[in-house]
């Protein structure tokens, strides 16, 4: 039986909660998680920029001047690429970044990646996230009580747009809903803090595949 402790926002513990092991009891797989944040990056590049070569750039139909006898360097086309409005040399073309990851990957390195969270001290669970008014110094406030310093993902469940409109302008703080969870966001910070909402929908989905 896995169980930890659930803390409010003022840092106070107030009860535990059993975890489900599958979720948060995960063996660490370093490269399954590599894999995985590699392709959601590549997934990410549009891969659109375009530049044009020297076959495609207008003009340079025609030698400069003749190939000997000018005493200048001998050239072909006033569109080389040492030419000013040249074409570029291996010009990048658009092209498909996109990597594929099976489903079952992304589960196995998303609950190997919040279980590592838990066994070092880096996962909190509050047992519930909620500000008086949109105001980003209250969210600021309540990070302060739950001694995080450095940069912290906040996963919430269900409408939190309060929260979202005044947590946004703290650099340091990413917030996403459960439903939207990820290994980049989990393994990119510092600490995760989650509501027991959360908790309980995480479970749901990657608790029992």
């Amino acid at each position: 039986m896995l169980e930890t402790n659930i803390i409010n926002t003022e840092g106070k513990v107030v009860k535990t909660i059993e975890l489900n092991e599958k979720l948060f009891a995960a063996d660490y797989n370093e490269a399954l998680i590599h894999q995985v944040v590699v392709a959601q990056l590549a997934n990410k590049r549009q891969g659109t920029k375009s530049t044009l070569t020297r076959t495609e750039v207008r003009g340079g139909g025609i030698k400069p001047w003749r190939q000997k006898g000018t005493g200048r360097a001998r050239q072909g086309s006033i569109r080389a690429p040492q030419w000013y409005h040249g074409g570029v040399v291996f010009a990048p073309k658009p092209r498909d970044f996109s990597k594929k990851v099976n489903k079952q990957m992304k589960t196995a390195a998303l609950r190997s990646a919040i279980s590592q969270k838990l066994r070092d001290g880096d996962l909190i669970i509050v047992d519930k996230f909620e500000i008086a008014e949109p105001k980003t110094k209250l969210v600021a406030g309540i990070l302060k009580n739950l001694a995080i310093e450095k940069t912290a993902l906040l996963v919430l469940n269900g409408d939190a747009q309060d929260i979202i409109r005044a947590g946004k302008n703290i650099e340091a703080l990413t917030m996403t809903d459960a439903s939207l969870i990820n290994v980049y966001d989990v393994v990119r910070v510092g600490k995760c803090v989650m509501t027991e909402a959360a908790v309980q929908a995480l479970t749901e989905v990657y608790g029992n595949e």
